[in-house]
């Protein structure tokens, strides 16, 4: 199915239900809004699918009173719900694998509209470094392009400073009513009010480390290519440009000193393939050159429709709980072995998630659950 063009306040309200149920993942989402037609519908379907997959307990679907406080909090600090396909949602992100069925953001939405190239990079970045990041932040606005980063120390904010008055966009790992690291919070204020402010995670969210992988996925996802300036070999953003690699988005890294610790992951990146950047021409010229992104169809799964016209046994159910391990395994893998029609096991996959049988990975991978 195709992302709405525009939610009703209720329809709103039960998207953000359903994305913050229990075991309810975004392939999940999207396989039932694509088999149900709404949230609403899939909501009341949660209780028998989840019974199906051998839940015992009910399921825990978040209710319509903690789905309007989390509405009226993000009011309250001038942000927004938005769903894939809405004004406020980048086009680009919607095809990437598994996208977060909603974000929360506030400021100009027009500007997630534009095309983005992401900028990020060492906390403890040099000055070479952040001088080279607003260059490069600065000749990108002037060629029509959104900068979209992070908001972390060092790299990440030179970009934002050298575009909030004219086109960028800050990615956060916590809700938008936190401002992390506390420097930045009033350059967080003025990207508000002058660019646009993005996150998945509800305001009154704190940020915690596993939410930075998930922040920085959305980074690459939004973007045409993503630049990487100064990257320990530990580095976070190195994260982001495996994500840039597996979303099919350009990845550019920016050379250093081999005596510079802040430059062993970019210039890794390089050895292994990536575009070497020396200047912003680099990046331009790149970007072109017609680069095709995406399938042009949001929501679409394998089969997700027989989610709703599939009769399965219990048997045929139990066989598949018994193929899942605690190592995930390809879904086609999975279809190979168990012998059934890829749309059986997409039902019972959504149906054993739901009762916490079966674990989404990654890269289309499943696991058991605990």
């Amino acid at each position: 199915m195709s992302g709405p063009h525009q939610l009703s306040d209720q329809e709103r309200l039960n998207w953000l239900r359903l994305s913050q149920t229990e075991n309810v993942g975004p392939v999940t989402f999207q396989q039932l809004v694509s088999a149900y037609k709404t949230a609403t519908a899939a909501i009341e379907a949660l209780p028998e699918l989840s019974h199906r997959g051998g839940r015992k307990k009910a399921l825990k679907v978040y209710s319509a009173e903690a789905a309007a406080q989390d509405m009226a909090r993000a009011e309250k600090i001038d942000a927004s719900f938005v769903a894939i396909g809405e004004l406020g949602y980048p086009p680009d992100l919607s095809h990437v694998p598994s996208p977060p069925p909603m974000l929360c953001v506030s400021g100009t939405l027009e500007l997630a509209e534009m095309k983005c190239v992401a900028i990020v990079g060492a906390r403890n970045a040099s000055a070479l470094g952040m001088k080279f990041a607003r260059q490069l932040a600065h000749g990108l606005c002037e060629a029509g392009f959104l900068v979209v980063s992070g908001l972390a120390r060092g790299i990440d904010t030179a970009a934002h400073e050298a575009s909030v008055n004219a086109n960028t966009a800050a990615v956060l790992a916590g809700g938008l009513d936190h401002y992390y690291p506390p420097e930045n919070e009033k350059l967080q204020r003025v990207i508000a009010q002058r660019g646009l402010l993005i996150s998945e995670m509800l305001p009154g969210t704190a940020p915690k480390a596993e939410h930075f992988p998930r922040r920085n996925r959305i980074i690459s996802g939004m973007a045409k290519a993503v630049i990487i300036v100064e990257a320990a070999m530990r580095s976070g953003s190195l994260i982001t440009a495996r994500f840039a690699a597996e979303q099919g988005r350009e990845v550019f890294a920016v050379p250093g000193s081999p005596l510079d610790p802040r430059c062993e992951g970019t210039n890794k990146l390089i050895k292994d393939g990536a575009n070497i950047l020396t200047s912003i021409d680099d990046v331009l010229q790149a970007l072109n050159t017609p680069r095709y992104i995406g399938t042009g169809q949001l929501f679409e799964t394998e089969a997700a429709s027989p989610v709703a016209t599939y009769q399965i046994s219990d048997v045929a159910r139990e066989q598949v709980a018994q193929l899942l391990s605690p190592s995930p395994i390809e879904t086609d893998d999975l279809i190979r072995e168990s012998g059934m029609p890829a749309g059986q096991i997409v039902t019972i996959l959504l149906e054993l998630e739901l009762a916490g049988r079966a674990i989404r990975h990654a890269g289309g991978r499943i696991s058991s659950g605990v």
